[in-house]
């Protein structure tokens, strides 16, 4: 995770290379969604105010934009298809959740898994071998969080001479409209507790996860601002890699993120909507 980050002046141009300044020479935006451009919840949750226009008025510059989740409690498609129908321009190609890259994984290394994800999202792994499972696949199960099920994927993996333990993300909680909620790196940690492993994130802040986005831009990190609700698997984590930061005031932010020991964000904005606003603006729209 990187360390403070300072913004620096550019002697030679005179461009601040910090925040917003940075905004004069991006070339694409990374937006998280859950408590950026909406709130989780009943239904299909609501989207947070200024957010739906805000990403419109992205669409229309000339900037690249895509979305960058660790949402798995539903299959990509019905993932968009909701946002959608809380009225977001969105389209399956430009949102990147961690089911898909951990499919690719499985089959690169010829691995079976034990499936403790969200039923919702049980449908992304209808084509993959789960027979015999050698490894086990830990989502955001909500529910399905039960002793019974959270045994049983402990067994799987302590009877493993190597076991291997993938989580989709590793967030400690997320908001919904009734209030916070335990995130799946709460039952990560009890499985690397009991199983004395460590687990491989797929996801949000896993710098493959991003890379793998920025290499479907096909921008460079210093080209790219993410902007996020978690200080540290979005703000920490896109710094890691190279890109700026910038966390939104909604979602799951709580003023203490401001202060923080190891992670500062480039920037702090009330929501997506002034972040736009500030970036278009640097930017001479």
């Amino acid at each position: 995770m990187r360390l403070r980050h300072e913004f620096i002046e550019s002697t030679s141009s005179g461009i601040q290379c910090g925040w917003p300044g940075c905004a004069k020479s991006l070339k694409g935006v990374i937006l998280d969604l859950c408590g950026v451009l909406y709130d989780s919840g009943e239904g299909d949750g609501v989207a947070i105010p200024g957010s739906i226009e805000a990403v419109k008025k992205l669409k229309e510059s000339d900037l690249q934009l895509r979305f960058c989740t660790n949402e798995t409690q539903a299959t990509r498609e019905k993932f968009v298809a909701k946002l959608r129908r809380l009225d977001f321009d969105i389209s399956v190609s430009e949102v990147f959740p961690p089911a898909p890259a951990a499919i690719a994984v499985l089959k690169e290394r010829g691995l079976r898994p034990h499936l403790l994800v969200h039923d919702g999202l049980l449908p992304e792994f209808d084509g993959v071998d789960k027979t015999n499972p050698n490894c086990v696949i830990v989502g955001d199960a909500a529910e399905k969080f039960s002793y019974q099920n959270l045994n049983e994927a402990f067994r799987v993996l302590i009877g493993l001479e190597k076991p291997v333990l993938f989580s989709l993300g590793q967030g400690r909680y997320y908001k919904e409209t009734d209030g916070l909620k335990l995130d799946v790196g709460v039952y990560m940690k009890a499985l690397e507790y009991a199983c004395d492993l460590k687990a491989e994130v797929i996801g949000k802040p896993s710098p493959t996860f991003f890379r793998s986005v920025l290499n479907d831009m096909g921008l460079k990190p210093h080209e790219v601002l993410m902007i996020g609700d978690d200080l540290l698997n979005d703000v920490g984590g896109a710094q890691h890699c190279g890109m700026k930061g910038v966390q939104v005031r909604t979602g799951k932010y709580r003023p203490i993120d401001e202060r923080h020991p190891a992670v500062t964000a480039d920037g702090t904005v009330d929501n997506l909507a002034q972040a736009v606003d500030m970036i278009l603006s640097q930017r001479g729209h």
